[in-house]
């Protein structure tokens, strides 16, 4: 599906990572370069450079999380260059966002002439490659106030899984009807951190936050009417929150949110 002139950049980029990688390992063996400082440079040295995109292979290394690709705006053919380079040179999960269907058959066509799985999530739009996934730690849990707050919330649970985390999405326990919410109150306390996917009013995630006592990670979605404002009303609801340890992400922001849940669920690693 590349065109010769996106495949060029793609081997130069090769070329020059293979070329930095001898020249810092030749040093460590005449030891000119200490380990330390090596490990160190392996920490921000290689990334492709397609000429439209420089793909960032370490961010596992760097940050513990993956090199998301945002769909829009993107051709099919720069799409399916990308996800090539962080197979070549990235052992970690590739994940691609709000892509839309006909792009993601081509790219799930491609995992697949490398025996690769996939796994793909319709509503959202979020296809992903799953690829040396940690082993799973820590307890994140994502509730959703509606049922109409799931494509966000699938977002942050597949991202959260791909992470190294064990996720449990439970849905519709909105304000509208608190007693649907206090059935999961061993949840609550049993989680290591809570996502809260909420449009309309917002006020699940200040009700969680005034019962948990692990940080809640408040993702607004645009569902809603009325005064909604394609979800900013929930955005600053959860951002005026009274409710201590509430954190807030953007609006429809799944990917960040299971990323920064998964972050706080596993802890820190030496």
């Amino acid at each position: 599906m590349r065109t010769d002139d996106t495949k060029a950049p793609v081997e130069s980029a090769r070329d020059a990572y293979t070329a930095a990688l001898a020249e810092l390992l030749t040093g460590v063996a005449g030891g000119s370069v200490p380990v330390e400082a090596a490990l160190e440079s392996l920490r921000r040295l290689p990334f492709s450079d397609l000429g439209f995109a420089r793909v960032d292979h370490h961010r596992n290394l760097r940050q513990g999380v993956v090199e998301f690709v945002y769909a829009p705006g993107k051709t099919r053919e720069q799409l399916l260059a990308i996800v090539e380079a962080q197979l070549d040179h990235d052992e970690s999960s590739v994940v691609v966002t709000r892509v839309a269907a006909e792009d993601a058959a081509a790219i799930r066509a491609l995992a697949a002439e490398r025996r690769l799985e996939t796994i793909w999530r319709e509503r959202p739009g979020l296809l992903a490659i799953p690829r040396a996934v940690p082993e799973s730690r820590g307890r994140l849990l994502v509730l959703t106030a509606g049922t109409s707050d799931l494509p966000v919330a699938e977002e942050a649970e597949t991202v959260a899984s791909l992470l190294g985390t064990d996720v449990r999405m439970v849905a519709d326990v909105g304000v509208a009807g608190l007693h649907r919410l206090l059935g999961e109150l061993p949840e609550i306390e049993q989680a290591d951190a809570i996502v809260v996917v909420a449009g309309m009013d917002a006020a699940l995630a200040s009700v969680v936050g005034g019962l948990a006592r692990v940080p809640v990670i408040a993702c607004p979605t645009s569902v809603g009417y009325g005064a909604s404002f394609g979800g900013l009303s929930a955005l600053l609801a959860m951002l005026s929150s009274c409710a201590p340890g509430v954190a807030v992400v953007g609006i429809d922001d799944g990917v960040g949110a299971g990323a920064v849940g998964a972050l706080i669920a596993r802890g820190r690693v030496a």
